[in-house]
C-alpha cells in the first residue's frame, strides 16, 4: 500500500509538477494616453529550473482613421532558473525589422530579460532587451503602494520605478505594478516619445 501511495503521489506530482509547472498567461490590453492601441500576451511554461517564455505584441496607433505607427513583436525565451539561456525574437518597429538570436553559455553572466512576471526582477541591475539583444543598465526604486483597477476590481499593489539605460539611445522610464498579496504582475506604465503614457492592464 505504501508503494501504491508513493506511485500515486509521484504521478500526481508529475502531472501537476508539484504546483510549479502549470502554464501562466498574462493577457494585457495596451493603451496610449487612455486609448486602446493593441495587446501583449506573455505565457510562461515549465518548472522554475527550465522555464519557457513566449510573448506576442500587436500595436497600431491611428490618427483620423489612418495608422501612423505599427508595432509587431514576438519572442521565445528559454531559462535555466532565473538566468536566460536562449532568446529568439522578431520585431517590426514601424517598418524597421529587428531579429535577435542569442544563446548564452554557462560562462556568461546570469542575465534576465525585462521579465516583469518574475518576482526576482527588482533585484537586477542589468537586463537584456529582447527586442534589440543589448544589455541595459537597470535601476529599481520602490514607490509607495497604491490601488490599481484590474478587471473591474480594486487591487492593492506594490509599485517599482524602473529606469533602463542602453549603451546608446534613450533611457526607458517605467512603473511596474505587482499584487501586494502574491507579487503577481498586474500592469505597467511607460513614458514614451513625446511624453505620452503607454499602459498595460490585465484583460
Amino acid at each position: 500500500m505504501k508503494r501504491v501511495a508513493a506511485l500515486v503521489l509521484t504521478f500526481t506530482c508529475n502531472m501537476l509538477a508539484c504546483g510549479l509547472a502549470q502554464a501562466q498567461t498574462w493577457n494585457f490590453e495596451v493603451r496610449l494616453d487612455g486609448k486602446r492601441v493593441g495587446s501583449h500576451r506573455f505565457t510562461v511554461t515549465g518548472p522554475p529550473a527550465a522555464r519557457e517564455v513566449h510573448s506576442v505584441a500587436h500595436m497600431d496607433v491611428k490618427l483620423l482613421g489612418l495608422t501612423v505607427f505599427r508595432y509587431r513583436h514576438e519572442a521565445r525565451e528559454r531559462w535555466r532558473g532565473d538566468c536566460l539561456a536562449d532568446l529568439q525574437s522578431s520585431t517590426d518597429d514601424d517598418g524597421e525589422p529587428l531579429q535577435v538570436a542569442q544563446t548564452r553559455t554557462a560562462d556568461d553572466d546570469c542575465l534576465m530579460t525585462f521579465a516583469y512576471w518574475n518576482p526576482a526582477l527588482p533585484a537586477q541591475n542589468r537586463l537584456l532587451n529582447p527586442q534589440t539583444g543589448r544589455v541595459e543598465q537597470a535601476r529599481f526604486e520602490r514607490l509607495p503602494d497604491a490601488t490599481l483597477t484590474v478587471r473591474e476590481r480594486e487591487v492593492q499593489a506594490k509599485r517599482w520605478h524602473l529606469t533602463a539605460t542602453p549603451p546608446s539611445g534613450v533611457t526607458q522610464d517605467l512603473v511596474m505594478w505587482l499584487d501586494r498579496g502574491d507579487a503577481s504582475w498586474l500592469g505597467l506604465d511607460a513614458r514614451v516619445k513625446g511624453g505620452r503614457l503607454l499602459t498595460y492592464r490585465l484583460k
